[in-house]
């Protein structure tokens, strides 16, 4: 690999470069269902254009993860900030439906070349210290996530949608700019292997297959919990700022245990933090439906962080900590089941809570969390899993 800098210097920049390939996502995701209905979109019109972004970019994280490592990482690091920037454009001049919904697939395919990119760059740079350094890597997301969440219905309040598509636009070009000084990575010798031959490979290996239920049930819980909170909230007489205050209490524990779970995966095991988060998330999705004041729904979203921080680093290093030639691969199979986790989640929990109500579909949530746990204690002796 082509390394001119050292890893002090390079990861920094590739934090900063992270964050703000994520930040369109983040300042669009509060907003883009309201954004539809301006655009003359029906309830389930909407739900649809939300979820091809999700379907598109799925697909684009296991594609463009794999040809990574062909290719080197910067390639696909700058056509996907580049292709964000032109997504932004182009959801400024949309004008029915239809326009977004073709704008939603080009921008979700754009977006999955990025994660895979930078999460590979940074592994690259770890020198032994993966799970500390994806604890960093995972706290540059939890900070855009707070970040732009809080901005996006501030800034559309008050400027209106293109003025947010054209800041998400330029937060690209500055990640585009900042791109282009990084050192150029390509593998020296690409493996013969096919690309199906390498994700076989990796799903026979029980480190993996723990790493990559463990983020799936993360973001499939996380799914859900965006989409039934706000409504278990208005039940209880609250208002829109007490959703935005308890996602941030949530933000805030994710943010807090990234170092401690990360440091805890490099000097013990990397199962030990991601059980001790699952079944954390257990416990705050149980009691969550029982609480009724707003404080206590605060400690249970502060513990639903808790789990979150402390699945998120030792998950990503496992995924990360691979050969070179797999780990393109193995970073777009990751990054998918996440952007898949949401996806399933929120619509599954949304047919839950028609059902069977708000706060049974909340514990029935917790199941996912029950089966990534059998997944972790099935593939391998405990001590085994590093």
């Amino acid at each position: 690999m082509n390394q001119t800098k050292s890893p002090k210097s390079i990861l920094p920049k590739l934090f900063i470069i992270n964050s703000l390939s994520f930040f369109d996502t983040c300042l669009l995701v509060p907003v883009m269902a309201l954004y539809a209905s301006t655009l003359g979109a029906g309830v389930a019109i909407t739900g649809l254009i939300i979820g091809l972004y999700s379907f598109s970019h799925t697909i684009s994280n296991i594609f463009f993860g794999r040809m990574s490592a062909r290719t080197g990482y910067k390639l696909p690091l700058l056509l996907g900030l580049a292709g964000d920037a032109v997504g932004m454009l182009l959801y400024s001049v949309s004008r029915l439906p239809f326009h977004l919904a073709l704008v939603r697939l080009f921008h979700g395919a754009s977006g999955g070349l990025s994660g895979p990119a930078t999460m590979s760059i940074v592994a690259e740079h770890a020198g032994g210290r993966t799970g500390r350094i994806m604890a960093m890597y995972g706290i540059s997301l939890a900070a855009t996530t707070l970040v732009g969440y809080a901005l996006s219905g501030f800034l559309v309040s008050r400027l209106g949608y293109e003025f947010l598509f054209y800041i998400a636009g330029g937060i690209m070009i500055i990640g585009i700019w900042l791109s282009l000084k990084l050192p150029g990575y390509r593998e020296k010798h690409p493996t013969k292997a096919t690309d199906w031959t390498k994700i076989k490979g990796l799903l026979r290996r029980g480190n993996i297959l723990t790493s990559y239920s463990a983020i799936f049930a993360q973001y499939f819980s996380f799914g859900a919990v965006v989409t039934l909170l706000p409504l278990r909230v208005k039940s209880l007489g609250m208002e829109a700022m007490h959703v935005g205050i308890l996602m941030a209490v949530f933000s805030i524990m994710f943010i807090i245990m990234q170092v401690p779970s990360g440091s805890m995966s490099d000097r013990k095991s990397r199962p030990l933090p991601i059980i001790i988060g699952l079944s954390i998330g257990i416990v705050s999705l149980l009691i969550l439906p029982w609480f009724e004041t707003f404080v206590l729904l605060a400690i249970g979203m502060g513990l639903y962080g808790v789990a979150y921080g402390m699945i998120f680093p030792a998950s990503s290093a496992i995924a990360a900590d691979v050969s070179t030639e797999e780990r393109g691969t193995s970073t777009g199979i990751f990054h998918a089941l996440l952007t898949a986790g949401v996806a399933i989640g929120a619509p599954v929990s949304g047919l839950l809570a028609e059902s069977a109500g708000v706060n049974i579909a909340l514990m029935l949530v917790s199941v996912i969390f029950f089966v990534a746990l059998g997944v972790t204690f099935s593939t391998r002796r405990f001590k085994g899993l590093r």
